[in-house]
């Protein structure tokens, strides 16, 4: 059998050792990475001066020499001269052929290695040659996939580069004149690429973390958002009442001026007749009653404007609430900017401040609906003390004319 047969033999044997023993989560170390170091070795064979016996040994170490990983992981070399040996004794290759392929397949062990002749130099940069390639990136990549895939370590990406990295520079290098000569400048490329990813990445985690300081720091010393949000819900909820308040105080006074109206224009008339004299009281029940009720609407929604000025010490004090305009009112405008920029330098007298202008919207609304829960009462009473009145007055006047 020629050295071609037996390339092609061993190539067909490999791809189909694979197909069938090789685990799905070997996605780099398969047979596409296989035919990857094979063309790498041709490309360094083809610029060497060896014999076609060397290049035989090569291109077969090549082919077989990751084999070894249908049985194990660790110890993947010694399985793969095993599996090498029996098929190449199967094709009755020569023995020094073999013993050849034995030793370069042993080179490729690269923890705590260096090659002892040419031949094993090739082999050991041909099986490292992505890192001098343009997809060095990609099968990166898919070893990192492996190694998760196989629950061996779950590397992040940024772990995946600070490792590459210092495989680049402190572990990895290329002996050939032809690896050095067309590789080493892309390793160097693609080691600078993930320098400066490495850079980038740490350059954005840095101002990040220096962004959620600054964000920290600022949230310290400003308004607690949660805080604003309590102030600003609760002072609108207060705000909203008291509009209802007031709403409901215009509707009665509206309600009882037209009853008023209505009462003067049609009753008031027909009291000139002696024979509607038992009108007069039910008529000034109901007038009186809805008077109350206006007078009382009024009240409930009549502003109380206070003195509208403060102090210096008022507001030393922190005493005086620039919240409501019924403190500062009557203040000019440069004394009350004065009085802000102070209490704005003081969180605690925002605070402070906001929690008075609650407080006293608070007393206000008490004061609105108490008085509200009097003037409906009082209107409900007299409309129904006035239809009883206008009833027993209709009854008692009946009576007395016929």
């Amino acid at each position: 059998m020629s050295d071609k047969d037996i390339i092609e033999a061993a190539d067909n044997f490999v791809l189909n050792l694979f197909k069938e023993k090789l685990p799905n989560t070997f996605v780099y170390h398969n047979y596409s990475h296989t035919k990857r170091v094979y063309k790498s070795i041709n490309e360094i064979i083809e610029d060497s001066q060896i014999s076609v016996k060397d290049a035989t040994v090569l291109k077969l170490a090549a082919i077989l020499h990751d084999t070894g990983y249908i049985k194990t992981r660790e110890g993947h070399e010694e399985e793969s001269v095993k599996i090498a040996r029996e098929f190449l004794e199967s094709k009755d290759v020569e023995k020094d052929i073999i013993e050849g392929v034995e030793k370069c397949i042993k080179a490729t062990k690269f923890k705590n290695t260096t090659p002892k002749d040419h031949l094993e130099e090739i082999m050991r940069d041909a099986d490292s040659s992505h890192f001098g390639k343009d997809y060095f990136e990609e099968a990166s990549e898919y070893l990192r996939q492996e190694y998760i895939a196989q629950n061996i370590r779950n590397y992040t990406p940024q772990e995946w580069r600070d490792e590459n990295i210092e495989l680049l520079i402190d572990k990895h290098k290329f002996y050939t004149p032809y690896a050095l000569k067309n590789w080493q400048h892309t390793k160097q490329e693609n080691l600078a690429d993930l320098i400066n990813k490495n850079k980038k990445i740490k350059k954005k985690i840095k101002k990040e973390e220096l962004k959620a300081q600054l964000k920290a720091k600022y949230k310290d010393k400003s308004v607690d958002r949660g805080i604003q949000t309590f102030y600003r819900t609760a002072l609108r909820n207060h705000i909203k009442l008291s509009d209802i308040a007031d709403t409901k105080a215009n509707i009665l006074l509206s309600v009882n001026a037209i009853i008023i109206s209505l009462v003067l224009s049609n009753l008031l008339s027909k009291l000139d007749n002696p024979s509607n004299d038992y009108l007069i009281i039910p008529t000034a029940i109901f007038v009186i009653f809805s008077a109350i009720t206006m007078i009382l609407s009024v009240i409930a929604t009549r502003p109380n404007v206070t003195r509208g000025e403060f102090s210096k010490e008022d507001v030393e004090n922190k005493s005086v609430n620039l919240a409501f305009f019924g403190n500062f009112h009557r203040m000019e405008l440069s004394e009350y900017e004065w009085a802000m920029d102070e209490l704005l330098k003081d969180r605690n007298y925002v605070y402070s401040s906001l929690t008075k202008d609650l407080y006293f919207l608070g007393k206000v609304l008490d004061r609105k609906y108490r008085i509200l829960r009097w003037t409906y009462t009082i209107f409900v009473t007299g409309t129904i003390i006035s239809i009883l009145a206008f009833a027993l007055s209709f009854y008692l006047g009946g009576s007395r004319m016929s």
